[in-house]
């Protein structure tokens, strides 16, 4: 096997949970290969590059094996390498993620209560 369909190779891949979704994604412009927009029927070759934007940074991966069958995760890492470009990026916005405040201090009494609510209208309407 030489060359496979993007959206199936995404799947196998664990990319995407379903063929359906990798088809979704790939329709809205979230796949690329090769810097480039591609459809889900695009063949796939070893070497070929390709980008995912899910939630975060986005992937950028290189493949190194092809696969129409979805097996277990770590058979599935074996079919592509991260770049160190895209792993030290999504290091970076772990670390950005983890050193952010969080946002639910900054509501310091939380929310009103009847009595606070009440006072808050008859401020408004005075």
């Amino acid at each position: 096997m030489d060359r496979i369909r993007l959206d199936k190779w995404l799947w196998a891949a664990r990319f995407y949970k379903t063929r359906s979704l990798a088809v979704q994604e790939i329709g809205k412009g979230r796949v690329l290969v090769n810097e480039q927009p591609a459809k889900p029927a695009r063949e796939l070759a070893v070497g070929e590059l390709v980008t995912v934007r899910k939630d975060g940074p986005p992937i950028h991966v290189r493949v190194r094996a092809l696969s129409a069958v979805r097996g277990p995760a770590a058979v599935a890492r074996g079919l592509y390498e991260e770049t160190p470009e895209s792993v030290a990026a999504r290091e970076r916005a772990a670390e950005l993620r983890r050193l952010a405040p969080e946002p639910a201090l900054d509501i310091a009494a939380g929310r009103p209560t009847k009595r606070d609510r009440r006072r808050i209208d008859m401020l408004r309407n005075s």
